[in-house]
């Protein structure tokens, strides 16, 4: 249900739209996860295909816009290929909602990685695009990383620096920014770049703790 479903061949797509269509008469838009290597593996001609059968809108998560972070986490992608993959939906007529993930860095690359990712969101322009949070789950790679040291995930304050970062510096044509999902510490949500200054404001107030941050206990995934 959560995989890349952009990766099947169109044979197998192609009855799933038709039914979809047949079934519900009213229906406006399929959309589906999908990443940059999925986008590049397609042609312009499938994907024109796929979108004149319904399906509008692809959820990709790039999670970082750094390079470095990409290849830590094993991505499989780097920036230069989100970029050109996001090109080649805007051009089959895809639109795209993008999926950073705040602290994916660690206290390491903080910075870089936001400062990259608002950089990877401006140059993807998509229609929507969120913030979530890291969440270390026991027993994964990165969980373990943590558990030896030679990962260090970034303090609440520092994760809503990295969510400024990006607010302050990603200048998409007009998005819908959320930043809203249960696993982030501050929900909030408007339009980049026209809702910046009023976001910013959001931000800097749960920095000066004028804002209480969401309790542990009610973050999930």
């Amino acid at each position: 249900m959560d995989g890349d479903a952009l990766a099947m061949d169109l044979d197998l797509w192609e009855p799933i739209l038709r039914a979809l269509n047949a079934t519900f008469p009213n229906l406006r838009r399929v959309s589906c996860y999908a990443t940059a290597l999925n986008l590049l593996a397609k042609t312009r001609q499938e994907l024109e295909r796929l979108r004149d059968l319904g399906l509008k809108l692809l959820y990709i998560g790039p999670e970082s816009g750094d390079d470095i972070t990409l290849k830590r986490i094993a991505k499989g992608a780097t920036a230069a290929d989100h970029v050109e993959a996001a090109a080649k939906a805007r051009q089959a007529g895809m639109k795209q909602s993008l999926i950073f993930l705040l602290g994916v860095g660690g206290v390491e690359r903080s910075v870089e990685h936001a400062t990259a990712s608002a950089r990877l969101a401006t140059a993807m322009d998509p229609e929507f695009l969120s913030t979530l949070t890291l969440m270390l789950i026991p027993s994964t790679p990165i969980s373990r990383l943590a558990e030896s040291g030679r990962f260090q995930m970034p303090s609440v304050e520092d994760l809503l620096r990295e969510l400024r970062i990006i607010v302050a510096e990603a200048n998409p044509t007009d998005a819908i920014f959320r930043s809203n999902h249960a696993s982030n510490y501050l929900p909030i949500g408007g339009r980049l770049p026209r809702n910046r200054e009023a976001i910013l404001q959001q931000i800097d107030s749960a920095l000066l703790g004028e804002v209480p941050f969401r309790a542990e206990w009610s973050r999930g995934l």
